[in-house]
Protein backbone atom coordinates (compact mmCIF):
# COMPACT_ATOMS: atom_id res chain seq x y z
CA UNK A 1 0.00 0.00 0.00
CA UNK A 2 1.18 3.48 -1.24
CA UNK A 3 1.62 6.46 1.53
CA UNK A 4 -0.70 7.94 0.14
CA UNK A 5 -3.15 5.14 0.13
CA UNK A 6 -2.35 4.56 3.30
CA UNK A 7 -3.33 8.01 4.45
CA UNK A 8 -6.40 7.43 2.65
CA UNK A 9 -7.25 4.13 4.21
CA UNK A 10 -6.25 5.75 8.15
CA UNK A 11 -9.08 8.76 7.78
CA UNK A 12 -11.91 6.38 6.04
CA UNK A 13 -11.17 4.67 9.58
CA UNK A 14 -11.39 7.65 11.05
CA UNK A 15 -14.60 9.00 9.35
CA UNK A 16 -16.11 5.33 10.42
CA UNK A 17 -14.70 5.15 14.13
CA UNK A 18 -13.70 8.69 15.30
CA UNK A 19 -10.69 7.39 16.97
CA UNK A 20 -8.12 4.99 16.59
CA UNK A 21 -4.62 3.68 17.91
CA UNK A 22 -1.29 3.85 16.49
CA UNK A 23 -0.90 -0.06 17.44
CA UNK A 24 -4.34 -1.06 15.44
CA UNK A 25 -3.46 0.64 12.76
CA UNK A 26 -0.04 -0.60 12.41
CA UNK A 27 -1.92 -4.43 12.58
CA UNK A 28 -4.58 -3.33 9.54
CA UNK A 29 -1.98 -1.45 7.32
CA UNK A 30 0.32 -4.30 8.18
CA UNK A 31 3.41 -1.30 8.93
CA UNK A 32 5.42 -0.53 11.83
CA UNK A 33 4.24 2.18 14.52
CA UNK A 34 7.10 4.43 13.21
CA UNK A 35 5.25 4.40 9.98
CA UNK A 36 2.23 4.72 11.27
CA UNK A 37 3.14 7.73 13.72
CA UNK A 38 4.92 9.70 10.83
CA UNK A 39 1.35 9.16 8.91
CA UNK A 40 -0.56 10.56 11.78
CA UNK A 41 2.24 13.79 11.92
CA UNK A 42 1.77 14.14 8.30
CA UNK A 43 -2.42 14.07 8.42
CA UNK A 44 -2.02 16.82 11.36
CA UNK A 45 0.25 19.20 9.96
CA UNK A 46 -2.19 19.18 6.99
CA UNK A 47 -5.47 19.70 9.56
CA UNK A 48 -7.11 16.78 8.91
CA UNK A 49 -6.52 14.86 12.06
CA UNK A 50 -5.64 15.47 15.76
CA UNK A 51 -2.75 13.33 17.05
CA UNK A 52 -3.59 12.18 20.87
CA UNK A 53 -1.98 9.93 23.06
CA UNK A 54 -1.11 6.33 21.15
CA UNK A 55 -3.80 7.44 18.87
CA UNK A 56 -5.57 9.93 16.76
CA UNK A 57 -9.08 11.70 16.20
CA UNK A 58 -10.58 13.12 13.09
CA UNK A 59 -10.62 16.64 12.92
CA UNK A 60 -13.61 16.98 10.67
CA UNK A 61 -14.36 20.38 10.29
CA UNK A 62 -16.62 22.51 7.65
CA UNK A 63 -13.28 23.99 6.56
CA UNK A 64 -11.68 20.33 5.75
CA UNK A 65 -10.06 20.07 2.75
CA UNK A 66 -8.05 16.64 1.37
CA UNK A 67 -4.91 17.17 0.15
CA UNK A 68 -4.66 17.39 -3.76
CA UNK A 69 -3.18 13.37 -3.56
CA UNK A 70 -5.84 12.07 -1.38
CA UNK A 71 -8.58 13.41 -2.92
CA UNK A 72 -7.69 12.01 -6.40
CA UNK A 73 -8.29 8.73 -5.09
CA UNK A 74 -11.24 9.96 -3.20
CA UNK A 75 -14.41 8.33 -4.94
CA UNK A 76 -12.38 8.14 -7.88
CA UNK A 77 -14.24 5.26 -9.89
CA UNK A 78 -17.58 7.66 -8.88
CA UNK A 79 -15.90 10.89 -10.35
CA UNK A 80 -14.47 9.35 -13.71
CA UNK A 81 -18.30 7.96 -14.78
CA UNK A 82 -19.10 11.64 -13.77
CA UNK A 83 -16.59 13.24 -16.53
CA UNK A 84 -17.40 10.84 -18.91
CA UNK A 85 -20.97 11.72 -18.70
CA UNK A 86 -19.76 15.45 -18.73
CA UNK A 87 -17.84 15.33 -21.87
CA UNK A 88 -21.22 14.37 -23.72
CA UNK A 89 -21.78 17.83 -23.11
CA UNK A 90 -19.20 19.89 -24.59
CA UNK A 91 -19.05 20.43 -28.74
CA UNK A 92 -16.10 21.48 -30.75
CA UNK A 93 -15.44 24.86 -30.02
CA UNK A 94 -16.99 25.36 -26.89
CA UNK A 95 -15.29 28.02 -24.41
CA UNK A 96 -15.46 26.00 -20.66
CA UNK A 97 -14.52 27.14 -16.90
CA UNK A 98 -12.97 24.30 -15.12
CA UNK A 99 -12.65 24.85 -11.13
CA UNK A 100 -9.31 22.92 -9.17
CA UNK A 101 -11.04 20.08 -7.70
CA UNK A 102 -10.23 16.76 -8.55
CA UNK A 103 -13.49 16.01 -10.35
CA UNK A 104 -12.44 18.70 -13.10
CA UNK A 105 -9.51 16.90 -13.35
CA UNK A 106 -11.19 13.63 -14.57
CA UNK A 107 -13.18 15.91 -16.62
CA UNK A 108 -10.11 17.22 -18.12
CA UNK A 109 -8.49 13.92 -18.79
CA UNK A 110 -11.88 13.13 -21.20
CA UNK A 111 -11.49 16.75 -22.94
CA UNK A 112 -8.13 16.29 -24.23
CA UNK A 113 -9.62 14.47 -27.06
CA UNK A 114 -11.16 17.63 -28.19
CA UNK A 115 -10.10 20.02 -30.84
CA UNK A 116 -10.55 24.06 -31.04
CA UNK A 117 -11.55 24.07 -26.70
CA UNK A 118 -10.90 27.04 -25.20
CA UNK A 119 -10.22 25.82 -21.26
CA UNK A 120 -10.26 28.97 -18.46
CA UNK A 121 -9.01 27.36 -15.00
CA UNK A 122 -7.35 28.11 -11.98
CA UNK A 123 -5.46 25.13 -11.52
CA UNK A 124 -2.39 24.55 -12.90
CA UNK A 125 -2.81 21.22 -13.09
CA UNK A 126 -5.18 20.86 -15.63
CA UNK A 127 -3.66 23.77 -17.80
CA UNK A 128 -0.38 20.71 -17.24
CA UNK A 129 -3.38 18.19 -18.99
CA UNK A 130 -3.96 20.15 -21.76
CA UNK A 131 -0.58 20.27 -22.58
CA UNK A 132 -1.24 17.54 -24.36
CA UNK A 133 -3.38 18.87 -27.06
CA UNK A 134 -1.81 21.95 -28.97
CA UNK A 135 -5.23 22.16 -30.47
CA UNK A 136 -6.57 23.38 -26.90
CA UNK A 137 -6.23 26.85 -26.26
CA UNK A 138 -5.24 26.95 -22.61
CA UNK A 139 -6.29 30.24 -20.12
CA UNK A 140 -4.22 29.74 -16.53
CA UNK A 141 -6.05 32.66 -14.34
CA UNK A 142 -3.42 33.42 -11.87
CA UNK A 143 -3.00 34.40 -8.26
CA UNK A 144 -1.68 33.32 -5.08
CA UNK A 145 -1.72 29.50 -5.44
CA UNK A 146 -2.73 27.14 -2.49
CA UNK A 147 -0.55 24.53 -1.92
CA UNK A 148 -2.63 21.45 -0.79
CA UNK A 149 -5.08 22.17 -3.63
CA UNK A 150 -2.59 23.49 -5.95
CA UNK A 151 -5.16 26.38 -7.77
CA UNK A 152 -4.97 30.03 -8.39
CA UNK A 153 -7.26 32.03 -5.61
CA UNK A 154 -7.62 35.46 -4.59
CA UNK A 155 -8.78 39.09 -5.80
CA UNK A 156 -6.64 38.70 -8.94
CA UNK A 157 -7.91 35.70 -10.08
CA UNK A 158 -11.62 37.00 -9.47
CA UNK A 159 -10.70 40.08 -11.24
CA UNK A 160 -8.77 38.19 -14.17
CA UNK A 161 -12.09 35.93 -14.54
CA UNK A 162 -14.08 38.65 -15.02
CA UNK A 163 -12.58 39.59 -18.32
CA UNK A 164 -13.63 35.83 -20.07
CA UNK A 165 -16.92 34.50 -20.87
CA UNK A 166 -17.86 31.16 -21.26
CA UNK A 167 -20.20 28.84 -22.99
CA UNK A 168 -19.91 26.47 -20.48
CA UNK A 169 -18.87 26.27 -16.11
CA UNK A 170 -18.23 22.17 -14.62
CA UNK A 171 -18.81 23.41 -11.10
CA UNK A 172 -18.09 21.20 -8.18
CA UNK A 173 -18.70 21.71 -4.63
CA UNK A 174 -17.68 20.89 -1.21
CA UNK A 175 -21.69 20.07 -0.34
CA UNK A 176 -25.26 20.64 -1.92
CA UNK A 177 -27.85 20.57 0.39
CA UNK A 178 -32.05 21.54 -0.38
CA UNK A 179 -32.00 24.07 2.55
CA UNK A 180 -28.48 25.64 2.13
CA UNK A 181 -27.68 25.18 -1.24
CA UNK A 182 -24.27 24.52 -3.22
CA UNK A 183 -21.12 25.36 -0.46
CA UNK A 184 -17.51 25.42 -0.40
CA UNK A 185 -14.88 24.46 2.92
CA UNK A 186 -12.62 27.69 1.14
CA UNK A 187 -14.26 31.26 0.87
CA UNK A 188 -11.66 32.11 -1.75
CA UNK A 189 -12.30 28.80 -3.86
CA UNK A 190 -16.23 29.71 -3.69
CA UNK A 191 -15.44 33.06 -4.79
CA UNK A 192 -13.78 32.09 -8.21
CA UNK A 193 -16.71 29.85 -8.85
CA UNK A 194 -18.96 32.17 -8.26
CA UNK A 195 -17.25 34.53 -10.94
CA UNK A 196 -17.06 31.42 -13.17
CA UNK A 197 -20.83 31.10 -12.87
CA UNK A 198 -21.27 34.89 -13.21
CA UNK A 199 -20.13 34.45 -16.72
CA UNK A 200 -20.85 31.24 -17.85
CA UNK A 201 -23.81 30.48 -20.32
CA UNK A 202 -24.58 27.13 -19.07
CA UNK A 203 -24.12 25.92 -15.07
CA UNK A 204 -23.35 22.17 -15.06
CA UNK A 205 -22.95 21.06 -11.23
CA UNK A 206 -20.40 17.72 -11.49
CA UNK A 207 -20.64 16.29 -7.98
CA UNK A 208 -20.60 12.09 -6.80
CA UNK A 209 -22.98 11.27 -4.42
CA UNK A 210 -20.41 12.12 -0.89
CA UNK A 211 -21.37 15.69 -1.46
CA UNK A 212 -25.49 15.24 -1.33
CA UNK A 213 -27.04 16.06 1.88
CA UNK A 214 -24.15 17.89 3.01
CA UNK A 215 -23.36 21.68 4.09
CA UNK A 216 -19.93 23.09 4.30
CA UNK A 217 -18.18 26.49 5.39
CA UNK A 218 -19.43 29.06 2.83
CA UNK A 219 -22.18 29.24 0.04
CA UNK A 220 -21.27 29.23 -3.54
CA UNK A 221 -24.63 29.77 -5.04
CA UNK A 222 -28.67 28.39 -5.02
CA UNK A 223 -29.28 25.17 -6.44
CA UNK A 224 -32.01 26.94 -8.87
CA UNK A 225 -29.37 28.77 -10.87
CA UNK A 226 -27.80 25.40 -12.03
CA UNK A 227 -29.04 23.79 -15.87
CA UNK A 228 -27.67 20.92 -15.43
CA UNK A 229 -26.40 18.40 -12.36
CA UNK A 230 -23.98 15.33 -13.25
CA UNK A 231 -23.78 12.88 -10.40
CA UNK A 232 -22.11 9.41 -10.34
CA UNK A 233 -25.38 7.12 -8.45
CA UNK A 234 -29.10 7.43 -9.11
CA UNK A 235 -30.25 10.40 -6.54
CA UNK A 236 -33.44 9.75 -4.13
CA UNK A 237 -37.09 10.32 -5.38
CA UNK A 238 -36.88 13.69 -3.53
CA UNK A 239 -34.10 14.55 -5.02
CA UNK A 240 -35.07 14.75 -8.57
CA UNK A 241 -38.15 16.02 -7.49
CA UNK A 242 -36.65 18.68 -6.00
CA UNK A 243 -34.81 19.26 -8.96
CA UNK A 244 -37.30 18.95 -11.62
CA UNK A 245 -39.80 21.51 -9.42
CA UNK A 246 -36.21 23.62 -9.78
CA UNK A 247 -36.14 23.06 -13.37
CA UNK A 248 -32.36 21.72 -12.88
CA UNK A 249 -31.65 18.68 -16.02
CA UNK A 250 -30.17 16.05 -14.10
CA UNK A 251 -28.01 13.37 -15.42
CA UNK A 252 -26.04 9.94 -14.15
CA UNK A 253 -22.47 8.63 -15.08
CA UNK A 254 -21.84 5.99 -17.21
Amino acid sequence: MLGVERRQYIYNLLEDKGNISVTELSSLCAVGEETIRRDLSRMSSEGLIEKIYGGAVLRNTMHSVLPVPMRKITAAEGKRKIAKTCAKLIEDGDTIFLDGSTTSMKIAAELVRFRRLVIITNSAEIACIFSENPLIKVICIGGTMRANTRTFVGQSTVNMLQDYFADKVFLCCDGIDMRTGITDANEQEAEVRRAMIDHATMIILAADQSKFDKTSFVSIAEIPILDRVVTDVRLSEGWERYLFDNEVSFSYGE
